[in-house]
């Protein structure tokens, strides 16, 4: 028999933590929940506060984010409230200074540290704990079972939070058979405009150069993504590389425009983001690596060439980059070589902006894939 989890709906941040301090972590039953809620609805707040609630328990929190520039500003965010209430944070990830690690990995084993912030590095083998009792995992469709399991094993049955904007089908699968609990925080901040969605032909990029040309004179910012680095002779996809050189002369040369990608080195990446942040770089020419973790409100227009290319939890990704401000916001898709099944998906994202629906649609274009894979 197929039975429905609970399904509770949160109207506010505040609503959401309160779910979980009454019902799951004062509760003597391991929490495993999924908390769903479209980009820039509240969600790190809420795994704030459920940390908060932890570490005033005596207990040790792990969050794990599947991207170093998503994993740092989680950092920010958390040392940014966690530290009024003198609870220790700290970050770590893969490229580290030894010296550093030696020491954040030691004050995590023995309790001196109480939230952990990181990447892929939580679940190393020399990273233990001295009473993990909850795990938070954002973008947890990025992670796979075994990754989690890693994670939590590293406490005595620790309570599980993950969080997602758009379900992967193997998720909705997962809690639809009854295997996790799912909230919902069914808004968004005041003042947030929905972000416009349009599917272009390549014939009309020019037009649409133009517009974004015309934002960045208003001190707005754009963002460009293409779903490869370089070029490659398997492919006539748009590369990153080649065109931010070509935008960079001819498109956009009258503006600041940076190039990131996941080749580069983390400290390249932050310099480039932080000027992005700053309006010092206009425009970003981007792989998927900005996918999660960009939170500038200044950005308006998120082009994405060769759309067809990607799934639908990318396209929703990439478009929650956008659309964080009071401005009014535009994803552009650019249609090139298209399939039946990727017509259907960018018409999905042209309709809707609702992340559930589209992991919905999503679920039944593709079918559940493999809930232990």
């Amino acid at each position: 028999m197929i039975r429905r989890p609970p399904r509770s709906t949160l109207s506010s941040s505040s609503a959401a933590s309160d779910v979980y301090k009454r019902q799951d972590l004062k509760s003597n039953k391991r929490m495993f929940r999924i908390i769903q809620g479209d980009v820039g609805s509240g969600k790190t707040i809420v795994a704030i506060l459920s940390a908060a609630l932890a570490a005033g328990n005596n207990s040790q929190v792990a969050v794990m984010a599947p991207t170093e520039i998503l994993a740092s500003q989680h950092f920010n965010a958390f040392k940014k409230e966690l530290s009024k209430a003198r609870v220790t944070c700290c970050l770590l990830v893969g490229k580290m200074n030894k010296k550093d690690r030696d020491k954040i990995i030691a004050n995590i084993k023995n309790g001196k540290i109480t939230v952990v912030i990181g990447t892929h590095a939580l679940i190393q083998k020399d990273v233990e704990f001295e009473k993990l009792r909850l795990v938070i995992i954002d973008e947890q469709h990025r992670f796979g079972v075994d990754q989690r399991n890693k994670l939590t094993n590293k406490g005595k049955n620790p309570h599980l939070l993950c969080m997602t904007a758009t379900p992967i089908p193997r998720t909705l699968s997962i809690t639809y058979m009854g295997d996790m609990d799912l909230s919902i925080i069914d808004e968004l901040p005041k003042n947030r405009i929905p972000v416009t969605t349009k599917i272009i032909d390549p014939n009309r990029l020019e037009k649409v150069y133009s517009f974004m040309n015309k934002q960045i004179d208003d001190g707005l910012q754009c963002m460009v993504v293409y779903p490869l680095v370089e070029e490659s002779e398997k492919s006539d996809l748009a590369a990153a590389v080649e065109m931010y050189n070509y935008l960079k002369k001819n498109t956009f040369s009258g503006h600041s425009v940076g190039l990131i990608h996941g080749k580069m080195n983390p400290k390249e990446k932050k310099t480039i983001m932080n000027r992005f942040k700053q309006n010092e770089v206009q425009i970003i020419i981007s792989t998927t690596v900005i996918e999660v973790g960009i939170d500038v409100p200044n950005a308006t227009v998120m082009l994405i060439e060769h759309a067809e290319r990607f799934g639908l939890t990318q396209l929703h990704q990439l478009r929650g980059r956008v659309g964080r401000g009071k401005e009014k916001s535009y994803c552009i898709l650019v249609k090139r070589n298209q399939s039946n099944v990727s017509r259907t998906r960018l018409e999905i994202m042209e309709r809707t902006n609702d992340g559930f629906l589209i992991a919905d649609e999503d679920l039944k274009l593709r079918g559940p894939g493999e809930v232990f894979g």
